[in-house]
C-alpha cells in the first residue's frame, strides 16, 4: 500500500507539473466565453461549454438550448473535480460535454479551456462546494437563463483521480444525492498524498450517505488497489464498482468520452432523473453492464 501511495503521489505531481509547463494562454485578443466541444454530444440536447461571469473559477457544460427545460423537465446538478487536482477540466471536456448533452448541468472546477489549451494551477475541494452553491443560486435568480430550470434536489459530486478524492471529501454534504469516483480511491496512509491532495483516511467512507459508483481502469490503473479497497469497506450504502482495462487515463479524451461516458451517463440518468431503463445497467443479477465483455463489475446493497 505504501509503495502504491508513493507512485500515485509521483503521478499526480508529474501530471500537475505537465499542466503548468504546457499552459497556453492567448492574451492577444479577448477570450471567448463559450465553445462547442466536438459536435455538442450525442444526447437529446446539444451541449455548450461556458465561462460564466458569475462563476469565472469554473466551466459550465449544459444544453445550449434551454427552452425544453422547465418545472417539469429540470437539469440535475453535477459538480466535477479534475485529475491531478488541476484547476482546469481540459482533459475531460469531451466526457463532460457528452454527459451534459443528456440534460444535465455540469459545473467543473477551473476556467473554461480553449481548443487545445492545457490549463494550469491547482484546485481545492471547496471549489466543488462553490459549484453546487452557484447552481442552486442560479435556479432562484430571475435574471439567470437557468431560472427555475435546475433540479436542486438532485446533485451529484464526481471527479477523476485527485478529483475523486475531492469528491469523497465533499460527498458528506447533505445536499448531495449521489457520488461518482473515477480512477481514484482513498490512499489511507497518513501523508501519503502529494501536497494539495485531500488528506483523507478510510474513515471518510463512513460519511457517505448516497448511492456511490466507482469507475476504475482495471489492474493497470494506479488507483485500482485503493478504489477496490474503498469498495470492499463500504457496506452501509448502495455501491457499484465497474472496471475497464484501460489504465489510469480512462477514456475521457476519446470521442464523446468513450465507454466511461456511457456508463457515467447511465448512472446519472438513473440516480438523478429516475430513468429505470438506464438503471438496468447497474441492477439485476447479473447487472446489465456485466454482459459487456469490456467491463467487470461488482455491487453491494443494490437490487
Amino acid at each position: 500500500m505504501k509503495k502504491n501511495a508513493l507512485l500515485i503521489c509521483f503521478i499526480f505531481a508529474v501530471s500537475g507539473l505537465f499542466h503548468t509547463v504546457n499552459a497556453q494562454v492567448n492574451t492577444s485578443s479577448p477570450r471567448p466565453t463559450s465553445r462547442v466541444i466536438e459536435d455538442g454530444g450525442t444526447g437529446l440536447y446539444k451541449a455548450i461549454a461556458l465561462q460564466e461571469s458569475s462563476l469565472p473559477t469554473h466551466t459550465v457544460f449544459r444544453p445550449d438550448n434551454l427552452t425544453p427545460f422547465n418545472s417539469n423537465n429540470k437539469l440535475p446538478i453535477i459538480a466535477w473535480g479534475n485529475g491531478a487536482c488541476a484547476n482546469s477540466p481540459w482533459e475531460h471536456v469531451n466526457f463532460l460535454s457528452e454527459v451534459a448533452s443528456h440534460g444535465f448541468l455540469v459545473v467543473a472546477i477551473g476556467p473554461m479551456p480553449l481548443e487545445g489549451e492545457k490549463g494550469s494551477g491547482r484546485s481545492t475541494s471547496s471549489q466543488m462546494t462553490d459549484a453546487i452553491n452557484w447552481a442552486i443560486a442560479q435556479n432562484s435568480d430571475k435574471t439567470s437563463p437557468l431560472y427555475n430550470k435546475i433540479d436542486i434536489t438532485k446533485i451529484a459530486v464526481s471527479g477523476m483521480s485527485c478529483g475523486g478524492l475531492q469528491t469523497l471529501e465533499t460527498a458528506p454534504d447533505k445536499r448531495v444525492t449521489t457520488a461518482v469516483i473515477y480512477n481514484s480511491g482513498i490512499i489511507g496512509t497518513p501523508g501519503g498524498g502529494m501536497p494539495g491532495m485531500p488528506a483523507l483516511t478510510k474513515d471518510q467512507l463512513e460519511k457517505l450517505h448516497t448511492p456511490t459508483l466507482y469507475v476504475l481502469g482495471g489492474e493497470k490503473d494506479i488507483a485500482y488497489g485503493n478504489g477496490m479497497d474503498d469498495f470492499k469497506r463500504i457496506n452501509h450504502v448502495p455501491v457499484f464498482v465497474a472496471n475497464m482495462d484501460v489504465g489510469h487515463g480512462g477514456t475521457y479524451g476519446q470521442p464523446h468520452g468513450g465507454e466511461f461516458a456511457k456508463v457515467a451517463t447511465a448512472w446519472y440518468l438513473w440516480q438523478l432523473k429516475g430513468d429505470k431503463e438506464a438503471g438496468k445497467m447497474f441492477t439485476g443479477n447479473p447487472p446489465g453492464l456485466a454482459k459487456d465483455a469490456n467491463w467487470t463489475v461488482e455491487k453491494k446493497n443494490m437490487p
